[in-house]
């Protein structure tokens, strides 16, 4: 045993000056208020990798393939169209109400798909979380960046509809990505806060799909905000996803009033969800793998 490791020093050694990677050393943060992105940048092709395994694995051997990520808004736009549209007449703010309730499925369901995959990210990699070190934050991160994906094909669709409605698309466009990137955020945040918990508390993420379900109603999805009084409004912002559905609707559609208050709220809000959650998922991170 020990002419073995006498004869495997020198080896380490010599690939030491070889250009090899130089050793990673583990050790904990002296800022209180770190939260865990240093080394993200450092990993970012295992981010790549997490991205792209994940959505291989997601429509692998199915029927129809990646025609689901159209199909899924789709039903639930005719469902909504059925029972909102014409049944309880909800308002759709001067437009068609099958593109009025699209337009809000498509930012909803990327940021409740995010929250899903997320939320249970850490569990459904315990393998490779417990066996390699890495910024374990990069896991819900690559959940929330593949949806992107599912959500630019839904995107694709709805541009198709307006056409289709005859809606012209406006300048507001322009404004598009701080939507989509207020709604990632958004996404991340609660993300982040639910995988650091689901780790301790495993009913946390049995409880996710009835959240998400709660949270859809409580977000103007298949109802304009103009509905609620105005004193209401920006109560109603408090929740990340107002802004991000009404900013959506206005630049896509041009309904309703600069959304620019509610949207200002709900990005205050996302700030404190996302940095809290990732200060709280580096304070768990310390023992999640020994827990997981």
């Amino acid at each position: 045993m020990t002419s073995g490791g006498d004869a495997m020093e020198p080896a380490l050694r010599g690939s030491a000056t070889k250009g090899s990677f130089p050793p990673i050393i583990i050790e904990p943060s002296r800022r209180r208020l770190a939260l865990g992105l240093e080394g993200v940048w450092s990993f970012r092709e295992l981010l790549y990798f997490l991205v792209w395994r994940d959505l291989k694995v997601r429509y692998r051997q199915t029927l129809l393939g990646g025609a689901w990520i159209a199909l899924q808004p789709l039903a639930a736009t005719a469902i909504f169209a059925v029972v909102f549209g014409r049944l309880i007449r909800v308002p759709s703010d001067g437009v068609p109400y099958p593109l009025f309730a699209f337009a809000g499925l498509v930012p909803w369901n990327y940021f409740a798909g995010s929250v899903s995959r997320g939320g249970t990210s850490l569990l459904n990699n315990a393998a490779l979380i417990t066996k390699v070190y890495f910024p374990r934050v990069v896991v819900p991160m690559a959940s929330v960046l593949n949806g992107l994906v599912d959500g630019g094909v839904a995107f694709a669709v709805l541009v198709g509809l307006t056409f289709y409605y005859g809606v012209p698309l406006g300048p507001g466009l322009l404004a598009l990505p701080l939507f989509v990137a207020l709604a990632a955020a958004a996404a991340l945040g609660v993300s982040v806060w639910i995988a650091a918990l689901g780790v301790r508390y495993r009913d946390v993420n049995h409880a996710l799909p009835f959240l998400l379900q709660v949270w859809m109603y409580a977000t103007p999805v298949v109802y304009p905000v103009s509905l609620l009084p105005e004193r209401w409004r920006l109560v109603a912002a408090l929740n990340p996803m107002v802004g991000v559905v009404e900013g959506f609707r206005w630049a896509i559609l041009g309904t309703g009033k600069n959304p620019g208050l509610l949207v200002l709220v709900s990005l205050s809000v996302t700030i404190c969800l996302l940095m809290s959650g990732l200060a709280f998922f580096r304070h768990v991170d310390r023992s999640t793998a020994d827990i997981i």
